[in-house]
């Protein structure tokens, strides 16, 4: 793993050996329907459940990136955010709470508002909130510069959170080539921390994932941690026949794999408990490597 810490509300959290992200999705059409949360009663259990089962980050979503999910407007995004933040911290006031959004204002509320100390943006900066796929044009894999920011790169800068960078490119080679100017930008902004996340399930097909997962540990030469989001997505189900319901044991294989051959440092999935599990048994083996 790589030796870094990144600094959360004041606290600054180890990455030198992998972390857990929990999910918290407070939207009615998120892929896999057991993450589904819309009461403040379902909310706070959940937010309690990841905690409990050794997650050290929850992170809240409140807009489904799934292939054909309904766009969402900010209006409505901002509205079941607020609610789901509100219900987190009331169980979870300590907790450290990433929030899943492409939206600087919606980062900013829950940065302000609700103390998140993580911002997860799976389009890379893309203004047009492009997560791979159809609808992923080469103008949203443009190369950004400091007369052309991505407004973000400037919001998460002046907030001072660590950010999650995501590729949806389909190989290591050119999400290497998507990251690097991207660094360089955030940097010369002033932002501080900074992760990598390849974006598993966005942009490629089943097959371009597994050799991302193969070849993993390139992106440790950009001296970055790495974050693997491969929970129960069609990745999994679909190599095994399977769907996402029955996809957690693939998901377990997955990001032990991550962890050993390609030294992830944060693993976000669904199933908390079980991937805590995978962390302590390959932390264990890895002490006699």
């Amino acid at each position: 793993m790589i030796p870094y810490t990144i600094n959360v509300g004041g606290r600054l959290m180890d990455l030198s050996e992998p972390q857990v992200m929990g999910i918290l999705n407070a939207t009615p059409d998120s892929f896999y329907a057991g993450s589904r949360r819309r009461t403040d009663d379902e909310i706070k259990a959940r937010a309690d459940q990841i905690v409990a089962e050794g997650g050290a980050i929850v992170d809240v979503g409140a807009y489904s990136t799934r292939p054909g999910a309904a766009r969402v407007t900010a209006a409505e995004e901002m509205e079941r955010m607020r609610a789901a933040l509100k219900a987190v911290r009331s169980a979870q006031p300590e907790a450290v709470v990433s929030v899943d959004t492409f939206r600087p204002e919606v980062a900013r509320m829950a940065v302000e508002e609700y103390g998140a100390a993580i911002v997860n943006d799976v389009s890379g900066g893309n203004v047009d909130g492009a997560f791979g796929g159809e609808e992923m044009t080469e103008e949203a894999y443009r190369e950004y510069s400091e007369a052309d920011v991505p407004p973000m790169f400037v919001e998460v800068a002046r907030l001072g959170v660590p950010y999650i960078l995501m590729s949806s490119r389909p190989n290591v080679e050119s999400i290497m080539q998507d990251f690097a100017p991207k660094v360089r930008l955030l940097r010369s902004l002033g932002q501080k921390d900074i992760i990598l996340d390849p974006g598993f399930g966005f942009g490629k097909t089943v097959q371009e994932n597994y050799a991302v997962l193969a070849r993993l540990g390139c992106l440790r030469e950009m001296g970055l941690p790495v974050l693997v989001g491969a929970s129960r997505k069609s990745m999994v189900s679909r190599l095994l026949g399977t769907d996402a319901d029955g996809s957690l044991n693939g998901t377990t294989v997955v990001n032990t794999l991550a962890m050993a051959m390609g030294g992830a440092s944060i693993l976000r999935v669904h199933d908390v408990k079980e991937c805590a599990d995978a962390v302590k048994m390959v932390k264990e083996t890895m002490r006699y490597v």
